[in-house]
């Protein structure tokens, strides 16, 4: 019965921790948006295989011989 009177107190102050820290989670934001992060990897800004006009080599009078 002892262990009883130690180990109630405890749980009361282990819950009492959990909710500070969620409530602490809350304020600051964390549970704001949950589905957005999850969905930024599947828009990609480049399609694979397409090169961009950066990535095309110069041909003819645009190359500079040194």
């Amino acid at each position: 019965m002892i262990i009883l009177l130690m180990l109630v107190p405890l749980s009361l102050m282990l819950l009492a921790l959990a909710i500070g820290a969620f409530v602490w989670a809350v304020r600051r934001g964390q549970f704001d948006d949950m589905d957005t992060p999850a969905l930024d990897i599947l828009h990609d800004d480049e399609r694979p295989g397409v090169p961009s006009a950066a990535k095309t080599p110069k041909s003819g009078s645009d190359v500079h011989a040194d």
